[in-house]
This record gives C-alpha cells, sequence and structure tokens, in this order.
C-alpha cells in the first residue's frame, strides 16, 4: 500500500469514521453502525473499500487495523517527482483510469498523451469511423473530453490516417 493509496481510502467522511471505529475498538459491522450512527448499508459500504484498499483486515467478521500495512506504507520512500519522466508526469496528470480527464493546451504534452491514445489501434487494421468512435469512447467516457475532439486530434497529428471514412494507425 504507498501512502496514495492510503490517503484514498481514507479520502471519504463515512470511510473514515467507520475507520476511527475499528481503531476504538468496534469489531464488527453491526458495532461500527451503532457508534457512528451510520446506515448499516453504508458501514458495509465503506469496510468493503477499507478492506480491498488494505486499511482494515476482516477476519471472518473480526475488523481491525492492518497495522503491517501501515508500517510497510511508512516505510516506503515517496517517489521523487525529479526522477520521473516527463511523458509519465504528462499521462498521470492527463489521465485518470484510462480516461481521458482532459487535453493539454500545449502541443507537444497533447502529442505525448496522443501517442499513448493510439496504440489502442493495431497497426495495418482499417477501421470504418464506428469503431474509432467506439475505441475513442472508452478513453472519454466519464472524462473532460469527447471522443470527436480526440479523434480530429490524433488525424491533424498524424498518428491516425483518414480516407473515405476508414481510419487507420500511422507508422509503427
Amino acid at each position: 500500500m504507498t501512502a496514495q493509496a492510503l490517503a484514498g481510502a481514507l479520502a471519504d467522511d463515512v470511510r473514515r469514521q467507520v475507520f476511527a471505529a475499528i481503531v476504538l475498538g468496534a469489531a464488527d459491522a453491526t458495532v461500527v453502525a451503532d457508534r457512528t450512527g451510520l446506515p448499516t448499508r453504508q458501514v458495509v459500504t465503506a469496510l468493503r473499500r477499507l478492506v480491498e484498499a488494505g486499511v482494515i483486515a476482516d477476519a471472518g467478521g473480526d475488523l481491525r487495523v492492518d497495522v503491517d500495512r501501515f508500517r510497510e506504507a511508512a516505510r516506503t520512500p515517496a517517489p521523487d517527482p525529479a526522477a520521473e519522466e516527463p511523458a509519465d508526469r504528462v499521462l498521470r496528470t492527463f489521465l485518470r483510469d484510462g480516461v481521458v480527464v482532459r487535453l493539454p493546451a500545449q502541443r507537444g504534452r497533447r502529442r505525448v498523451l496522443l501517442a499513448h491514445v493510439v496504440v489502442a489501434f493495431e497497426p495495418g487494421v482499417r477501421y470504418p469511423e464506428r469503431a474509432v468512435d467506439e475505441i475513442l469512447r472508452r478513453w472519454c467516457d466519464g472524462g473532460g473530453s469527447d471522443h470527436v475532439t480526440l479523434r480530429r486530434h490524433l488525424v491533424d497529428e498524424q498518428l491516425l490516417a483518414r480516407e473515405q471514412g476508414i481510419y487507420w494507425r500511422i507508422g509503427p
């Protein structure tokens, strides 16, 4: 577990309340619900997420803080931002869980992002526009861009070629 994963697991108010109740001795979901005053459904959902994140250990219904995971996170050195590759920094900034959150305004950064997206297309394969749109929608689902804009930028940057509604990847 990284410090970032730990912070993400405890970023939600309900999960923090559930975590605090367990730290203070609540050993099962019913006791957590009683102590926090939260609905049982919210408690169960928060517990599931905390267990998945590795913050809480569930030993057959007996809840406890996974202290070993916290020690591991404390001992793991934070990544050095200066050592990070510029392309990785661009992707970390503009992609979240495989979705484009927004397109970079700077052409160089946008090119890095588009070069990452274009690998979704096999070299040498011809795609009808409908198939291209379907692939690009996955990159835009819930993000800050739309598939049409993304498609236009891929063509403008000569990463995809287009002729009579048929697209193909240019280069390797």
